[in-house]
């Protein structure tokens, strides 16, 4: 099944008008309806969590990520999945061409032709002694604080919190065919769907059941110095880091991680490894060492000569 990702997450919260300030300074383009975009046309919905258009929401947690709507390649795949879940469950038929169902922790999902757009965008490119791919005369910063935030691509992968990680897994990998990446001992696997090659675009954590729901999303950047420059510009405007900036060892990804209205985290992040089925998962323990590869702290810009930095705890 070409499943492509995640398209759209939709939120039911209490304040809408804080919930698209904060995905507005985040940097996702307002497009009505309580829909905000990345450049490729991913996004999040926010609506109040009372509405009634949206499913059900079966958990104990105040956050509520009320459906995950995958993309899909074409039509041919939307009637795959709609004929597979039928076997053991509902599946709706949305008047937008859709299809809705649940998996088998009780997560909404909905599926669609995929609502991306090619992207023909530059990654950030270095410069090193043997290999200067930036070239010459192409300054790698940006000229100073006025040049553009840069914004984010497309959306890349959404964690849940879950009481069963092993009957969670069981369900996308053979109900919707993704594929294992990597796992760690005693928390949970990363996922993909067959048409990625991205690292994850799903991860299970396993919690208690008074725990469950998402726990954070993120967006794909051009590369680390775009998430270092988004996450700085979003921590100058009063949002609350709460993990990052660092680097990922499973998946390899840059990570800048902040608390949000929506009742979980979101995150900036860039330089996601690629794999194909003839990649090995490793299987490691989770603790800190294996959770990044280094970790920083922000502090407040300053130069030679001046006070030493604040350190921020955001």
């Amino acid at each position: 099944m070409k499943i492509l990702g995640p398209d759209t997450l939709v939120f039911g919260v209490d304040d809408v008008e804080i919930c698209a300030q904060f995905l507005t300074d985040y940097g996702l383009t307002p497009r009505g309806n309580g829909r905000f975009e990345a450049l490729d046309g991913t996004g999040v919905v926010v609506t109040r969590r009372d509405d009634p258009s949206l499913p059900p929401w079966p958990f104990e947690t105040a956050n509520q990520l009320r459906k995950t709507v995958y993309g899909v390649e074409n039509d041919a795949t939307l009637e795959a999945i709609a004929t597979e879940l039928s076997r053991d469950r509902d599946v709706k038929r949305l008047s937008d061409g859709s299809i809705e169902s649940v998996d088998d922790a009780g997560f909404a999902l909905g599926f669609q032709v995929t609502v991306r757009r090619p992207l023909s965008l530059a990654a950030e490119t270095v410069n090193a002694p043997g290999d200067a791919r930036r070239g010459v005369n192409v300054p790698g910063a940006p000229a100073d604080k006025t040049a553009p935030t840069p914004r984010p691509r497309s959306l890349s992968h959404v964690v849940y919190f879950v009481p069963d990680a092993e009957k969670a897994e069981a369900f996308y990998i053979n109900r919707l065919g993704f594929r294992l990446s990597d796992r760690f001992i005693n928390m949970g696997p990363f996922l993909r769907p067959a048409g990625t090659l991205d690292h994850h675009t799903l991860f299970l954590i396993q919690t208690p059941a008074v725990m469950q729901g998402c726990d954070h999303f993120t967006f794909h950047m051009g590369g680390p110095s775009e998430v270092l420059q988004a996450g700085y510009t979003f921590a100058e405007k009063g949002y609350e880091t709460f993990w990052g900036p660092g680097r990922h060892r499973f998946g390899s990804n840059w990570f800048w991680y902040f608390n949000s209205p929506m009742g979980c985290h979101i995150e900036y992040d860039a330089d996601m490894d690629q794999h194909d089925d003839s990649w090995v998962p490793r299987v490691a323990p989770a603790i800190a060492d294996n959770a990044q590869v280094y970790l920083f702290n922000r502090r407040e810009i300053w130069a030679p000569g001046g006070p030493p930095p604040v350190q921020r705890a955001d």
